[in-house]
């Protein structure tokens, strides 16, 4: 199982990573909103501070939880561009003529 940021923070350096393979490219991509399906089991740590931590369960995975403990979660990200309000796109700079 992995954390939930971690599964974001990896989907993002993917996403970073095909747009700096898409630079010099003639074809380019918007990016939309991007649905990502997990399924989660939540934990809490009791240590003074009552921490909640949601992990990302492994389909097929060594672990054997219950169905009760497994819960399905829908997140959609929009993502920009840092610094901007645009999306970003899977690719290099604009061809001439495209819209």
């Amino acid at each position: 199982m992995i954390e939930l940021p971690v599964m974001i923070r990896e989907l993002r350096r993917a996403l970073t990573e095909a747009m700096a393979d898409g630079d010099g490219e003639a074809i380019r991509f918007d990016l939309g909103p991007i649905d990502v399906e997990a399924s989660v089991t939540v934990t809490t740590e009791a240590n003074g501070s009552a921490k909640v931590k949601f992990w990302v369960v492994e389909a097929g995975g060594g672990a054997k939880l219950s169905q009760s403990d497994v819960q399905r979660i829908t997140l959609t990200l929009h993502p920009k561009m840092a610094g901007t309000d645009r999306a970003p796109q899977i690719s290099g700079g604009s061809v001439p003529g495209e819209r």
